[in-house]
């Protein structure tokens, strides 16, 4: 049998993800709805549903390949009584608000085309009380075949009324939770892993996976997902440190929400909104970091596991589980323009959750999940050229992908590292200070003397000369690409 433990695939190191929200991206009219529909442009609610669909997606893939993206990772799509789609009731059906299997065939087949890779989010340690096997338990109880499925303690089972008597996630009557010791709750979960794998997707996102307290489980989940596919992409939604998932033979990574905490700490500086981004995953309070203590925090987050896994990670700002880093940063855009060129410019891939790149704002759920307006005037231009550019930048220059990553100065609010392969070396320098700075940078051992770097998003043409490079004076929030 191939061992498919201790390696990652390469496609990732190389990919900029895009999130969608698919009831919030885009609607296509050859999707029909039922009249119940909340009105696009209203404010999002808890329980409403805008409508959006996967014919819509695929209707404006020109958009997404337009800002440079290579890979989409998909909120949940399958059947379910929820406008988010985690209260999953049928696991092989796509929920025909959405278009069906049929709208998710066409919609993968382009993206593949396009060279777009698809991740699906597997929601496997709760299901909903519509998913069949739970639904059977509520109507015949003891007697149900399917009752050790769950952890039922007594009937009857208070599932709409009252204190649930069943397992559930947060206590939620809606979300059952699997007994995934039970030998079939585990095949039927390897089965729908393996059967959209073969269907074509390439990965699963995990839904807490941590509440399936159960190294063996995500051992032989990830044997099953890589012999349907080793190039399948396997990363869990785990907040905290994740060595114990990254010991090589679960998780290919987690969603990074470290090197989010640690950016909103840097980057946002005296802008970030405390009382918004209280409570932030479960993270600790966001501390003010100089460029010291975010230099060494970004590299010791390299060193948490093997190289394989590091520059594997799922790197992000924010999600539809959180505030978004606009809002967090008071809405200051040169804020967010500048923490996304730090994921662009370092290791692991980075994702660009819907509407982030056009200056979309969002409080906690549900208004982190606001419905995209599709009117360009309402987009900030800038920001989404500007993203658009440094996508351009990372796919064209290889060692700002697998290249190594090493902070060579950090005073303040300025930080410089280089990433460097064999073929490159690219010097990254940001001010995040709301002050001016200047700085000469020894490059001594790390450049030729008298190589020329030429800034990749503005004019600035530099020398190093007697090992060492001077640095026109760098604006407030601003930053230099040299290459």
């Amino acid at each position: 049998m191939p061992d498919y433990n201790n390696i990652t695939p390469d496609w990732v190191k190389n990919a900029v993800f895009y999130q969608i929200f698919p009831d919030r991206f885009a609607q296509s009219a050859m999707v029909q709805k039922p009249i119940n529909i909340e009105p696009w442009d209203s404010a999002p609610s808890v329980h409403g549903f805008k409508g959006g669909d996967l014919l819509g997606v695929l209707e404006k893939l020109d958009y997404i390949s337009d800002l440079g993206v290579n890979a989409i990772y998909f909120n949940p799509v399958f059947q379910s009584a929820s406008n988010h789609r985690y209260h999953t009731h049928d696991y092989y059906q796509v929920d025909p608000l959405l278009g069906g299997n049929a709208a998710f065939r066409l919609l993968l087949d382009a993206c593949h085309a396009r060279g777009i890779k698809v991740i699906l989010d597997g929601v496997f340690n709760h299901a909903s009380r519509g998913f069949f096997q739970f639904n059977h338990i509520l109507e015949t109880e003891a007697h149900s075949p399917y009752l050790n499925w769950f952890h039922v303690n007594k009937f009857p089972m208070n599932a709409y009324n009252g204190q649930p008597n069943y397992e559930c996630w947060w206590n939620l009557p809606a979300l059952p939770k699997f007994n995934t010791d039970n030998p079939q709750v585990r095949s039927f979960l390897f089965d729908v892993a393996r059967y959209w794998v073969e269907f074509g997707i390439d990965g699963w996102r995990l839904d807490v996976p941590f509440e399936i307290d159960d190294d063996a489980f995500w051992r032989e989940f990830r044997l099953v997902v890589k012999s349907a596919n080793p190039d399948a992409y396997i990363f869990g939604e785990i907040p905290s440190e994740a060595q114990r998932w990254m010991a090589g033979d679960q998780f290919d990574a987690v969603m990074n929400y470290q090197i989010t905490h640690a950016c909103l700490a840097f980057f946002g500086g005296p802008q970030v909104d405390h009382k918004l981004a209280r409570g932030m995953m479960g993270l600790p309070p966001v501390q003010d970091l100089d460029a010291p203590a975010f230099g060494r925090r970004s590299e010791a987050l390299l060193l948490l596991y093997p190289r394989q896994f590091s520059y594997a990670q799922m790197n992000l700002l924010d999600s539809h589980d959180m505030p978004r880093f606009l809002s967090l940063v008071s809405g200051n855009v040169q804020r967010l323009y500048l923490a996304y060129l730090f994921l662009l410019t370092y290791p692991g891939a980075p994702s660009i959750y819907y509407g982030d790149e056009v200056g979309m704002s969002g409080g906690r759920d549900p208004d982190n999940r606001r419905s995209f307006n599709w009117a360009p005037g309402t987009w900030n231009l800038t920001l989404r050229d500007g993203l658009k550019e440094l996508i351009q930048l990372r796919q064209a220059i290889p060692a700002l992908r697998t290249g190594s990553y090493e902070v060579l100065y950090a005073q303040e609010k300025v930080l410089v590292y280089l990433r460097e392969d064999e073929n490159d070396k690219v010097l990254v320098v940001i001010n995040a200070d709301d002050r001016p700075a200047a700085l000469e940078l020894d490059l001594q051992g790390r450049m030729a003397e008298g190589a020329e770097l030429q800034d990749q998003i503005g004019e600035a043409h530099l020398k190093v000369s007697d090992g060492r490079l001077v640095l026109p004076e760098l604006s407030p929030l601003s930053a230099l690409i040299l290459a």
